[in-house]
Formats: structure tokens, C-alpha cells, sequence
């Protein structure tokens, strides 16, 4: 797939894997990416993105990736400045990680991971992620319509293209039930939306990475990365976002790639 006419999606713009998968896009001949993120620190990201690259292609828009106006807005501008996005990598995530259930020490009574906890991490992690992939499928569908055309044919050139970011956590880690299952399920929903989507010409993956050397990864605390991740790592160190970004570019423009990728630098959760 040629990038150079194309425009991306990339939600968790601002620091780790989002913001590597923008600046290899860059590097790419992108034509325009929106640099999405909760933190205020997107509009310096998309500055020091740009004079990386010699040109202004990172866009920034702050704001809640699971409030679907926000969405439908990020959309909207860039339709209106670029064209249609075809490219969508929702990276953003957030972890609330803790034991399914605890059992207080003093008190012997059980408590159980915190239901609130579980709701805001399949909103951010699964249900938000679905949805800015299904905005960008719409709105090629409703594009392809207008066109009078119907069921994509291989001898047209690929409409769009979607990476979930899943995680080797999806295969089940202690600590992790929240994050853990939300990643799983990027799995289903990859899955299904491939199956729907390939008929307006869109396909859809999921990546796995391994422990990454993310703002994420490291708010866990160097003790436990060395003591609970690298031991348990067949490399011996966090993967570079570089690393995931190349993988994730790979699985955008290669139309043969379809289904879920492993990068996981050859991790195994102890028992």
C-alpha cells in the first residue's frame, strides 16, 4: 500500500507506541496523521513529529477517546482538510492492575477487583478502540455508496486498513484481569470486523506486544520490571516502540497480513 496519498488515525498519539507508529508513517510519506490523546502534551508531540520530518503532518486534537462526538470531530476535520482517512491505529490504553480477589490479611474478608475499575478499562481499552476503527469503516462505506459502488473487487486498491493494539496479556497474566481481558477481546472484534469490513475493502488486525519500554510499562517501577518481566523475556530487555511501530506499518501496508501478529520478544508469564 502506498502511504503517500493516505491519512491516518492514531489515538495514544502522544508518548509510546502511537506516537513511534506516527513518526514511522512519517517517515513513509504519510500524508497527514491525527495525533490523538488525552494529555495536553499532544500539540508539543505533533510540533517536535513535524520538524522531525521537515513538514507539518501530525495533527493534534486533546481529548476523551471514548466520548463519540470527540471522535466524530477528529473525523470530521480531517476529512475536511485531507480527504477520507484510510489508515487507524487506536493505541491508547490505560492499566488498574491488581488481584481478581485479595483476602485483608487482618480482617479475612475477601475483596474483589472493583467493578468501576473493570468498566473504565473496557471502556477506554476495548469499547473506544472498536469504535474509532468502525467510525473510519462507516465512513468509507457511506463514500463507497455515494460512488455507486458496492462489494470491494481485488482489482481495486485497498480502502483502509485497522491495527488493534492487543497485548501478550490477552493470553492471561496475574494482576491483570481488567487489561487482560479487554485485550482479548480486540481479538473477537478483529476478527468479526474483518469478516464485515473486507467488503468496502477495509481489512483489520491485531498486534501483540510484549512489554514495550512505554510510559505504561515503566510507571510499574524499574524493581518490577527487572524482578517480574525481564527474567521472563528470552531478548533480555523491553521492546523499543520502534520495534512495534515497524511490526505495526508491516501489518498496515502488506494486504497479504491479515489476523494477529505475536511481538512479543519472547515473553512467558511465569505460572
Amino acid at each position: 500500500m502506498d502511504l503517500s496519498k493516505r491519512v491516518a488515525v492514531i489515538t495514544g498519539g502522544a508518548s509510546g507506541i502511537g506516537r513511534a507508529v506516527a513518526a514511522t508513517l512519517a517517515r513513509r510519506d504519510v500524508a497527514a496523521v491525527a495525533l490523538v490523546d488525552v494529555s495536553e502534551a499532544v500539540e508539543d508531540v505533533a510540533d517536535k513529529l513535524n520538524a522531525e520530518a521537515g513538514r507539518a503532518f501530525a495533527i493534534p486534537f486533546q481529548g476523551d477517546t471514548t466520548d463519540a462526538r470527540f471522535r466524530a470531530s477528529v473525523y470530521d476535520a480531517m476529512g475536511r482538510k485531507y480527504g477520507g482517512v484510510s489508515l487507524c491505529v487506536p493505541a491508547a490504553g490505560i492499566t488498574r492492575d491488581d488481584l481478581a480477589v485479595r483476602v485483608d490479611k487482618t480482617t479475612g474478608k475477601a475483596r474483589i477487583y472493583p467493578l468501576e475499575q473493570f468498566k473504565l478499562v473496557v471502556d477506554v481499552n476495548l469499547i473506544a478502540p472498536v469504535y474509532w476503527a468502525l467510525e473510519m469503516i462507516g465512513r468509507i462505506a457511506e463514500d463507497r455508496a455515494a460512488k455507486g459502488q458496492k462489494r470491494w473487487t481485488p482489482e481495486e486498491d485497498m480502502q483502509g486498513s485497522v491495527v488493534f493494539i492487543g497485548s501478550i496479556s490477552s493470553q492471561g497474566n496475574r494482576g491483570q484481569i481488567s487489561y487482560a481481558s479487554t485485550k482479548a477481546g480486540l481479538e473477537g472484534a478483529a476478527a468479526t470486523i474483518m469478516k464485515e469490513a473486507m467488503y468496502y475493502g477495509v481489512r483489520c488486525s491485531v498486534i501483540h506486544p510484549g512489554f514495550t519500554d512505554t510510559p505504561m510499562v515503566r510507571s510499574m517501577g524499574a524493581d518490577y520490571v527487572a524482578k517480574n518481566i525481564l527474567p521472563f523475556t528470552q531478548l533480555g530487555r523491553l521492546i523499543r516502540p520502534q520495534e512495534i511501530a515497524d511490526a505495526i506499518c508491516f501489518m498496515l501496508t502488506n494486504s497479504a497480513v491479515s489476523g494477529e501478529l505475536w511481538v512479543d520478544a519472547g515473553w512467558h508469564a511465569p505460572a
